[in-house]
């Protein structure tokens, strides 16, 4: 089937006449390039309806234009468009009938319009229906936010979803592949015809060849499957991510009548609660990342290439693996996933059938469901980085009897299309436990002597006594229905809940599917010690826009945690930030996960030192890595040190400050005291005495500071990372200016900062630097472009 890029040339606006009997074009109507976000267009405000769900941005309804012209040469062939992602409620007209209609945002579907074209000249009008609000949790973006494409065959095809292949057993370095594909005859005659199947190494030597013959009768939808044996196969994980391809051809009298072609890896997957995870039979234990979908400053708007940066980047990291928050991932980043190596846990729904917003997918959901969870399975079945899937988060019915019922059959739904990948659900113990809430609440108030008077405070009581909470009976009584269904039982915020239920549930397999950031330290070590226990998913892994403040620390009521208020749109809990700037507690998971020696240092900010900082979970504390804090001489400064070993020694200026203890017992941490004096703090860390590290954190000298642009040219995004520094190239974080840019040949998609309270549009030609930086994304439109940035002292420009 041959499937063709359909983004460019639409025509776009708001629409402002749903009972239009004429259907117009508007002299407004502009023309616009999918991937799309109309949400992300319009300035955020105060007054939003949706608030800080979506980043104090509110959806509206929109309408996408583009004609399509038919020839009398092909009016026999077969047309559908396939959209990647549409937010949400989708209705595609052809010439002004209906043609197909979509109401979730986040999976892939298809709309036949050949029986709706006539030759010449056709309209396809498809109309996004985001104006009712709420409808979500985090920022959704609105309209064609992904790519659409174009099918086109003949009436003899393969089915769109073209080859699918199973790794079966793997023997050594043998692997069995099963290897199928579905054929439809469409014409007026019983077709005789042969599938050839070529199979290409990664070096795209062809290693298999085969051609058998079929009959397939009129009117009807075969699906044919066959087996092969690949010697001195190389298995895909996501350390040695080889993929192989796959080509089928359906032949008639020697001539092509349709192809497809899949990428696809070689890999198994086992779990069991002794042995643990196994990909390829070897042990494996997931560092995980939750995040949401969004691009930061390109908002929802699905680029291969943001998405290959943001994965590459979580790899540096440490992680290996990552959770899609909450809804099926889009196929530009599986791919991006397959091809870099990290493993996937892909999620269906935030809701079933009990609201999280006035207008969420709770309303269709019984009609939608199974189609929903099919298109997910059906789009990441030949994706090797998919090793998991969820099939809800955080679902307050999924441990009543009718919610565990309805958790069966999305598991049976699932397992049904694939049964290699196993199952669960994110679920958070509190939630679950629904209408006894109050009597846990109880039970754990009046066993706290340190909390006084009549205990209402829902919050306070979570964040003082969780582990009593989620430990509590009950819950485990609920968890024990809301698991039943799945293959792994998904703890949201529950770590208390691991080594209890390791011994009391010998057969349950646990993972961390979302915990609290500054925790690692001590989920890490009880994973690592329980085969029971696959891995951590950490909320989050990269910021995101949306659920606004979450993760912001504060010191006064309204500016951040869940209190935070407008100009707040970010999350800010991420490890590393939207514009991929790792923030210090990445660096901290790093050294907890192993894979760095060397200690790391963040310094709290002096302005408010000896004031009660108000935080969340999510925050570890107010620390930037910087050593630049003029104006605050001689006053009080506290500073994190995150090392491995045993001690760590902490000098100023060569002078020896003080050494403390560190290391697993002390989670990694440690804190120094001392007057700030500009110079270089320097951290060195030992194991037995022996030094294993060493770090060291300059004052900028702000006298020097200039704008410097570090760029990263990519085939179609253009990423341009802007920095305040001095001459020794000491990062300025204490200075941040105002930043202007022009562009010549090429739009400006993004420009901004990590700010969690941004001053400018996304879309804008300024921004303020934040932390001594900001990040400029353009897609360039002509041979020659050239940018211009202009900050406080001087002008750098890049010609690209």
């Amino acid at each position: 089937m041959k499937e063709t890029l359909y983004n460019q040339g639409w025509k776009f606006w708001k629409d402002g006449d749903s009972f239009a009997l004429v259907w117009d074009v508007p002299n407004h109507a502009r023309e616009i390039t999918v991937p799309h976000d109309a949400m992300l267009e319009l300035e955020p405000y105060s007054e939003s309806q949706n608030g800080g769900n979506t980043g104090f941005r509110d959806g509206e309804n929109y309408v996408y234009l583009k004609n399509f012209t038919l020839t009398k040469e092909v009016q026999h062939k077969r047309f559908i468009l396939k959209f990647e992602g549409s937010y949400m409620n989708t209705f595609v007209y052809v010439n002004g009938q209906l043609a197909g209609k979509h109401h979730f945002g986040y999976t892939t579907f298809e709309i036949p319009i050949h029986d709706f074209l006539n030759i010449g000249d056709n309209e396809i009008r498809v109309q996004v229906r985001n104006g009712a609000m709420s409808n979500s949790r985090w920022y959704s973006g609105s309209g064609l936010y992904r790519d659409v494409y174009l099918l086109e065959s003949e009436q003899l095809h393969f089915s769109s979803l073209g080859s699918r292949v199973k790794t079966v057993e793997l023997n050594g370095q043998d692997a069995l592949i099963e290897v199928g594909v579905a054929i439809e005859n469409e014409t007026a005659r019983p077709q005789r015809l042969s599938i050839e199947t070529r199979i290409f190494d990664a070096e795209n030597q062809l290693i298999v060849t085969d051609e058998r013959p079929y009959f397939l009768p009129t009117g009807q939808k075969e699906y044919y499957s066959h087996q092969y044996l690949l010697t001195n196969a190389t298995f895909w994980t996501a350390e040695t991510p080889i993929l192989y391809k796959i080509e089928q051809k359906i032949l008639q009298k020697g001539f092509v009548i349709d192809e497809v072609s899949k990428q696809f890896g070689i890999r198994t997957i086992h779990v069991d609660s002794k042995r643990g995870l196994r990909i390829n039979g070897q042990p494996v234990k997931l560092r995980g990342a939750c995040i949401h979908h969004d691009s930061g400053l390109l908002g929802a708007k699905t680029y291969e290439t943001a998405h290959r940066r943001q994965i590459r980047i979580l790899k540096d990291a440490g992680f290996n693996a990552i959770r899609m928050a909450h809804h099926p991932a889009a196929p530009a980043l599986l791919k991006a996933c397959d091809e870099l190596g990290m493993y996937v846990m892909d999620e269906t729904f935030d809701m079933w059938t009990r609201f999280k917003s006035d207008f969420d997918y709770s309303l269709v959901f019984e009609e939608q469901w199974e189609k929903d969870v099919k298109a997910m399975v059906d789009s990441d079945y030949n994706h090797p980085s998919v090793i998991l899937y969820s099939i809800g988060n955080e679902i307050p019915e999924i441990a009543t009897e009718h919610g565990s019922y309805l958790a069966k059959k999305i598991h049976d739904a699932i397992k049904a299309i694939d049964n290699s990948r196993p199952t669960l659900a994110g679920i958070n113990g509190i939630f679950a436990s629904g209408d006894r809430i109050p009597e846990i609440m109880a039970d754990v108030a009046a066993q706290s002597t340190d909390i006084e008077g009549n205990v209402n405070d829902f919050m306070t009581l979570i964040d003082q006594r969780l582990d009593e909470i989620v430990t509590h009976p009950i819950v485990g009584e609920k968890l024990e229905l809301a698991t039943a269904a799945t293959d792994i039982a998904g703890y949201n915020y529950m770590t208390a809940r691991y080594e209890v239920d390791s011994k009391q549930y010998p057969n349950r397999i646990m993972v961390g599917s979302e915990t609290y950031p500054p925790e690692i330290a001590r989920n890490w070590t009880i994973i690592q010690q329980l085969p029971s226990v696959i891995g951590d998913f950490t909320w989050t892994g990269w910021d995101y826009i949306g659920e606004a403040g979450v993760g912001v620390p504060a010191y006064r009521f309204g500016e951040g945690g869940f209190s935070a208020q407008f100009p707040c749109q970010l999350a800010y809990t991420g490890d590393i930030d939207i514009t991929g700037v790792r923030r210090p507690l990445s660096y901290y998971r790093e050294i907890v996960f192993g894979f760095r020696r060397a200690p790391y240092i963040a310094v709290q900010n002096p302005t408010h030192y000896g004031e009660k900082l108000i935080k969340t979970p999510w925050v570890l504390s107010d620390s930037i890595s910087s050593w630049t804090w003029n104006g605050h001489e001689g006053q009080p400064v506290i500073v994190e040190v995150y090392a491995p070993g045993e001690q760590v020694a902490l000098y100023l200026n060569d002078e020896l400050v003080e050494i403390k203890e560190v290391g697993t017992n002390l989670a990694h941490v440690t804190y120094f005291e001392l007057p700030y004096q500009a110079g270089v703090l320097k951290a060195i860390n030992y194991q037995n005495g022996q030094i294993i590290g060493e770090t060291i954190l300059s004052s900028a000298d702000v006298a020097t500071m200039h704008l410097t642009a570090t760029v990263e040219e990519n085939e179609d995004l253009t990423y341009i990372s802007l920095a305040l520094e001095d001459e020794n190239d000491v990062l300025i974080t204490n200075q941040d200016c105002l930043l202007s840019v022009e562009v010549s040949g090429a739009e400006i998609l993004g420009f901004g900062s990590g700010n969690p309270k941004p001053d400018y549009h996304y879309q804008s030609n300024i921004t303020t630097t934040y932390n001594g930086r900001a990040l400029l994304i353009v897609q360039k439109s002509a041979p020659q472009t050239k940018v211009i940035v202009e900050g406080r002292n001087n002008t750098v420009i890049v010609d690209l």
